[in-house]
């Protein structure tokens, strides 16, 4: 099979959505596929061997200009080259590209109007390099916010269209008005456009269907899978100090205030042996605030002696992070679809406690790695924590069940395999 596969780059940040398209497509690939995965706004960031092409479309600094100054809707293909390339466009993320929502409402609106929007060129740049390409079977979106490409795609190469639902509400829950209304609108209209949907949880099938309308039977579940290499499950702790862990982009929606509250409490507790809070995690120019006020919390608490950001690690320091933990949690305050991190987690041997919302449920049940809690509940996380710090056989039984759990489900083997199922019933449907 052919597949066209877009994937969207979030400038030098470990993306979840990124690394799972990245991790499909290399599985797939392995399997014999023709996977030719391109990346739209900015390279991708994999902890991974990246197997995305080096071809940008809807490179960052091009649709922002397009929105912003009208002259740059029209200029030569050799000057949009040189700010579409991977070097500039790479230096842009460090320092200008931003993925937050607050201030990209009118351009998400001009995104979803698609050959009627202020990027209508980069949708023709796309169309004639498909022309030079062999023909494809099936192409598939990121997510919705880029829905407007699945009508021009599907009448220039006569082929279906998947899209991939991963998470994208928060983004356009992020939208400020009249823009997020606008956006929905729009996506609605497009959903005609699809042919078929892949969620990345059994939870957000039904989520999307309600908050965007679009049909339940044309949603089919993938879930989100990891590649095991170098994930090896450790032998649980017996002696203190033991360590409550964070991995995560650092951000409020993530929950680590909550946790650092959950850890105030937790060391309150009388007969808590000697412990400590370790975060990992990418960390925003505009969330770096956000984290000093945490530090400061510590700090008058007495506890900033025990607490630790670890940044952001690459794949080997990850690994060794999270065998540095003896529980895992980020607490976050929305519903999140995927939980990567919970895999990785699980992958080697450390139970979780998670708040009961999203996809988190599924996971932890399927697997059995963890406690699930009320979200925004405090003193229930607190005692969850409790729970598994001085209980060492609970979480010893808890790390095994997930790093066994997380293999019979969560792989990207498995992912494949789903994916590939889905996409020949697409094409044999659209045949």
């Amino acid at each position: 099979m052919r597949l066209l596969y877009l994937t969207a780059g979030a400038a030098d940040m470990y993306c979840g959505s990124s690394l799972r398209d990245n991790g499909l497509a290399a599985t797939l690939k392995a399997h014999g596929h023709d996977v030719v995965l391109t990346p739209v706004y900015t390279p991708t960031h994999t902890d991974e061997a990246n197997v995305s092409s080096s071809r940008v479309f809807f490179g960052g600094i091009s649709v922002f200009l397009e929105q912003h100054i009208p002259l740059f809707r029209h200029t030569p293909a050799f000057l949009d080259r040189l700010w579409d390339s991977t070097p500039v466009l790479r230096l842009a993320s460090k320092h200008q590209i931003k993925v937050d929502p607050h201030g990209l409402g009118a351009l998400t609106v001009s995104m979803l109007r698609g050959l009627e929007g202020n990027q209508r060129k980069e949708i023709v740049k796309m169309l004639r390099w498909l022309d030079h390409l062999p023909p494809f079977d099936v192409v598939n979106l990121p997510f919705v916010l880029l829905i407007s490409l699945a009508k021009p795609l599907r009448e220039a190469l006569g082929v279906p269209i998947a899209c991939t639902l991963q998470g994208e509400d928060l983004f356009l829950e992020g939208l400020p008005e009249p823009y997020r209304t606008q956006s929905l609108d729009l996506i609605r209209k497009s959903i005609g456009d699809v042919d078929l949907f892949i969620a990345v949880s059994d939870y957000y099938v039904d989520f999307m269907a309600d908050y965007v309308g679009i049909p339940r039977d044309r949603i089919r579940t993938v879930p989100i899978g990891i590649n095991f290499d170098g994930h090896e499950a450790r032998p649980v702790r017996r002696e203190p100090p033991f360590t409550v862990g964070f991995f995560s982009r650092i951000a409020p929606e993530k929950g680590l205030d909550m946790l650092a509250e959950a850890y105030r409490r937790l060391r309150a507790k009388p007969g808590v042996p000697a412990t400590r809070l370790l975060a990992g995690g990418y960390l925003l120019d505009e969330h770096r605030d956000y984290l000093k006020r945490i530090e400061r919390q510590m700090g008058g608490w007495g506890l900033a002696e025990e607490f630790t950001y670890a940044g952001a690690p690459d794949r080997d320091e990850k690994i060794k992070l999270l065998h540095g933990m003896d529980v895992l949690s980020v607490p976050e305050t929305y519903a999140d679809p995927k939980g990567f991190f919970l895999l990785e987690a699980m992958a080697n041997g450390v139970p979780v406690v998670e708040p009961r919302h999203g996809a988190f449920p599924e996971i932890i049940e399927r697997t059995g790695g963890g406690l699930l809690v009320t979200p925004g509940a405090v003193d229930e996380l607190t005692d969850a924590l409790f729970a598994l710090i001085t209980d060492r056989d609970q979480a010893a039984a808890l790390g095994w069940a997930g790093a066994e759990g997380v293999r019979r489900h969560y792989g990207a083997e498995q992912m494949a395999a789903a994916a590939e199922g889905v996409y020949e019933e697409l094409v044999r449907e659209w045949r």
